[in-house]
């Protein structure tokens, strides 16, 4: 069995982390056209499809997500090879913000597996909203939450594309609910740009509602939905152990997909900032 060529896999990584060929062509320093021919290569070695190309980009097919996330393991013992032959390890104390609807079951043994891979890399983790993640900038890293029912342009400014989700409707299998009744929610605080949008899309479908409860964050948030309290709508590597997604059989409106992405670049940023942000992007995709 012939062994894969790691060029062409950070081409697919970078296609799976910007959404398009025209968008990781600059990353891997090659032309569009040099992209579409690498996609080329590593689909004549698989013998299946790696890709699906469409008017706002590319996405992977279910060939190509298996082979990402092999991609991204092969790319780290790589870069973490070079460095150890090198002796220079990924050392010094970065900043990172991130909101907590990102993988909240998981994030937490993501973070210590990084720990582990890079020692001597110190990381200072503030959970927050991604509102504040995106207007303000005392860390060195961001990695927020955007609704993609704003006006949001696939390549733009530098961002890091985590991967998108589906928002759902959820509740405690124990919590009976009536269509004929005021529908229990429960909710984040207004300053949250998920829960704005929830409370103005069940305006909007008028749909009769109570705030049940307001959670201060998304762990409180579960346990209140573990309790039984109420209906929330969570993206879908935020939604707990043992909930219901709702059917449409309460009349609830169809939401958004969300996007995860690392924010770009600041001004005058460092060389390691920079290197943990690549880093961050393969082990958090």
């Amino acid at each position: 069995m012939r062994p894969f060529d790691v060029d062409l896999l950070q081409t697919l990584v970078a296609i799976a982390e910007t959404g398009s060929l025209s968008a990781a062509a600059p990353r891997v320093h090659r032309s569009q056209s040099a992209v579409s021919e690498q996609i080329r290569k590593l689909e004549q070695h698989c013998g299946v499809p790696l890709l699906v190309r469409g008017k706002l980009g590319a996405s992977l097919t279910p060939a190509g997500e298996r082979l990402v996330v092999h991609a991204r393991r092969m790319l780290a013992l790589s870069e973490e090879a070079f460095r150890d032959v090198l002796g220079r390890p990924l050392a010094g104390d970065l900043r990172l913000a991130i909101t907590d609807y990102f993988r909240p079951a998981t994030i937490t043994l993501l973070l210590k597996r990084l720990r582990e891979r890079y020692p001597q890399l110190r990381l200072h983790v503030a959970t927050r909203q991604s509102l504040m993640i995106e207007s303000r900038r005392d860390f060195d890293i961001g990695l927020s939450m955007r609704l993609l029912d704003d006006d949001v342009t696939p390549d733009e400014d530098g961002r890091i594309r985590l991967g998108r989700e589906p928002l759902s409707w959820v509740a405690s299998p124990a919590l009976e609910l009536d269509a004929a009744r005021r529908l229990p929610l429960v909710v984040l605080p207004e300053a949250c740009a998920l829960q704005r949008l929830i409370i103005r899309t069940l305006n909007q479908s008028a749909i009769d509602y109570e705030i049940a409860h307001s959670a201060a964050g998304v762990a409180g948030l579960h346990l209140a939905l573990a309790a039984g309290l109420g209906v929330a709508c969570l993206n879908r590597s935020a939604i707990p152990a043992g909930m219901a997604i709702l059917d449409t059989g309460l009349g609830l409106p169809a939401m958004p997909d969300i996007e995860f992405s690392i924010l770009p670049p600041q001004p005058g940023e460092s060389a390691l900032v920079a290197e943990v942000r690549h880093v961050l992007a393969r082990e958090l995709a």
